[in-house]
């Protein structure tokens, strides 16, 4: 059976993090641990997501205050942590060192909303110690293209990072095909995604409803594991296909709000109070 490119890219991340290579690693969230020191949730490229303290990183002299911001790419080292540490927070390790290897200027507004919103996404579906390197670049591309200001360029982004994630979570069914017949969808034909699968639209003009040529050109760039291949792929029909990975999205969640969609959603409901 031939390999697909995300089993590829998992065996080699694990071949180095056994190694024992450094981390390439994002921060995702970090909350206090003590009063010098802090929790950090990260998303790795050798080890998937992980939980490690970084101990120190509260003091005002600390170099590390600098080093671990948000949406930066960073090489680190750990350690395990202490036996009082890991029964506290499951699987924790204690950070060695951390270098800054390069990122974007911090993101403004809503560029910052929707990095936040990448963030929680990662947190809440993705388990612990499992790597997602196709993922890992993914999020890394579509970091560059919230900070590039171009509207479309940030929609087709964020629409192909979250086919990236579903698909390598193992919860996105193949869209060549209609889930319940395992029919070709035809190119010119309307298909609705649904937690389900691929449904066919019926002839209604749904607002979630996506053509059989759109599904497939995604479907084959999913597959290539090339993730500017895959905002191409999402262009054509950002709009309807924004609402049907909302869906998809929100039924693997188990809510219907993300908090950081919520809080976009406030402020933007207190501008157009204020009149701004």
């Amino acid at each position: 059976m031939a390999t697909r490119p995300a089993d590829k890219g998992r065996a080699l991340a694990l071949g180095s993090a056994r190694a024992g290579a450094t981390l390439t690693s994002f921060v995702l969230h970090r909350y206090d641990w003590s009063e010098s020191s802090l929790v950090l949730e990260l998303f790795t490229l050798e080890r998937g997501r992980l939980a490690v303290v970084a101990k120190g990183a509260k003091r005002p002299y600390s170099q590390l205050r600098s080093v671990l911001l948000p949406f930066q790419r960073i090489h680190l080292m750990t350690t395990r942590g202490s036996s009082a540490e890991r029964a506290q927070a499951s699987e924790l390790q204690t950070l060695r060192s951390a270098e800054w290897a390069g990122g974007l200027a911090m993101f403004q507004g809503a560029a910052l909303f929707s990095g936040f919103y990448l963030n929680e996404l990662l947190m809440k579906l993705l388990a612990r110690q499992d790597p997602y390197p196709l993922l890992f670049e993914g999020y890394a591309q579509a970091l560059v293209a919230l900070h590039d200001n171009d509207e479309l360029g940030t929609q087709a982004a964020l629409r192909a990072f979250e086919l990236r994630l579903l698909s390598d979570t193992g919860v996105l069914p193949d869209l060549s095909c209609v889930t319940s017949t395992q029919r070709p969808v035809e190119p010119d034909r309307l298909y609705r995604l649904t937690p389900d699968g691929v449904v066919d639209a019926g002839g209604g003009m749904a607002e979630d409803a996506l053509t059989g040529r759109l599904l497939v050109g995604v479907q084959a760039a999913l597959l290539h594991g090339h993730f500017v291949a895959l905002q191409q792929a999402c262009r054509s029909e950002l709009s309807a296909l924004k609402v049907a990975l909302r869906g998809v999205l929100h039924y693997h969640l188990g809510s219907s709000t993300l908090r950081t969609r919520q809080l976009m959603q406030d402020l933007q409901s207190m501008e157009r109070r204020n009149g701004t």
